[in-house]
């Protein structure tokens, strides 16, 4: 297993009280396997990434459980020095907001540049050489010309590719890509994730993928994690949880997708806001929301059930899993 979270819990402390962020979260990545992390704003997406990254503001962020194993080492227990060359050779991230990524006084050939002045030791010429082989990499036009642009010069398809490149720089084994087309147009959309895709074959590389779309993880994904309010509430194989939902915040979330036969009709939303996460409610987080919930499900958590029945592996944290399966 190239990457394993094992119940991480992570706190920000906040003058409210103490922000539970994630609770609990367990997944998996392998070589050349897509992960996708989906879920609503503030369900603790990033803040896990952030955290197997070792990025995360501490303070006032803490880890306060679990194990993070890469390649069969736990990251948590690395000295900073050590953790520190793991991040970026081995391990890599894609960050959403390429424009404030990257250093706006920097030319992007300095900036893909220097990874391997740090990491390689290499000459400053023979830096700058490699970071035009990478802009080439992704396909950008007229690349030993533009390695002398700053990133405002370019749009924003292409800093994103720019982002790619700079985490592929030293060929990474995992890459987290957090959100890497919010801000990119329908096409443009999908040219990135192509790119990330077609990249991620030659390389064999782990990708974890974190959106809130739906759409854009349908034909890159291998499996699906459901979070809500610093929990997995449902993962499962790509196409089995588009056939069925196990859970009814992943049901309501593909409902809310736009469809072209359902034109001139109002679009689905998920009722209500997400739970304050320093005063989650009892049992069930989502049972607020939930057209679906019983007197159950404000007492106790429901655990991850495995959901049988069912081709391929996958768990559901609702007590009436079986009911939203055939619903």
């Amino acid at each position: 297993m190239l990457l394993e979270v094992r119940d991480l819990h992570v706190e920000f402390r906040t003058r409210d009280g103490v922000a539970k962020a994630v609770n609990g979260v367990n997944y998996s990545v392998d070589e050349g396997e897509t992960l996708a992390v989906l879920g609503e704003s503030g369900s603790g997406k990033s803040v896990t990434a952030q955290a197997v990254m070792g990025i995360l503001d501490v303070p006032p962020g803490r880890i306060a459980g679990g194990e993070i194993l890469f390649q069969g080492r736990d990251l948590l227990r690395m000295k900073e020095d050590e953790r520190r060359r793991v991040r970026g050779a081995r391990m890599a991230m894609i960050f959403q907001d390429a424009l404030s990524a990257l250093n706006p006084v920097l030319t992007v050939g300095a900036q893909l540049g220097e990874m391997f002045e740090v990491h390689r030791g290499m000459s400053r010429k023979d830096s700058r050489a490699r970071a035009v082989e990478l802009m080439d990499r992704v396909r950008i036009p007229a690349a030993r010309q533009r390695a002398g642009d700053y990133p405002h010069q370019f749009s924003g398809g292409m800093r994103q590719r720019i982002m790619i490149a700079m985490a592929l720089a030293l060929e990474p084994s995992l890459i987290i890509a957090d959100e890497p087309t919010t801000a990119l147009d329908v096409t443009v959309q999908a040219q990135v994730m192509d790119l990330l895709a077609e990249l991620q074959r030659e390389l064999n590389m782990g990708l974890i993928l974190i959106t809130h779309d739906l759409g854009v993880v349908a034909d890159v994904a291998d499996k699906i994690a459901v979070m809500y309010a610093g929990r997995i509430v449902e993962a499962a194989p790509v196409h089995e949880l588009y056939r069925a939902p196990a859970h009814p915040y992943t049901r309501g979330l593909l409902d809310s997708i736009p469809r072209l036969d359902q034109m001139g009709q109002e679009l689905y939303a998920i009722k209500g806001l997400p739970p304050n996460l320093t005063a989650i409610p009892p049992g069930c987080a989502f049972n607020p929301r939930c057209p679906m919930a019983q007197a159950i499900c404000r007492t106790d958590v429901p655990p991850l059930y495995p959901v049988t029945g069912t081709p391929a592996r996958r768990t559901s944290a609702c007590h009436f899993w079986k009911e939203c399966l055939g619903g």
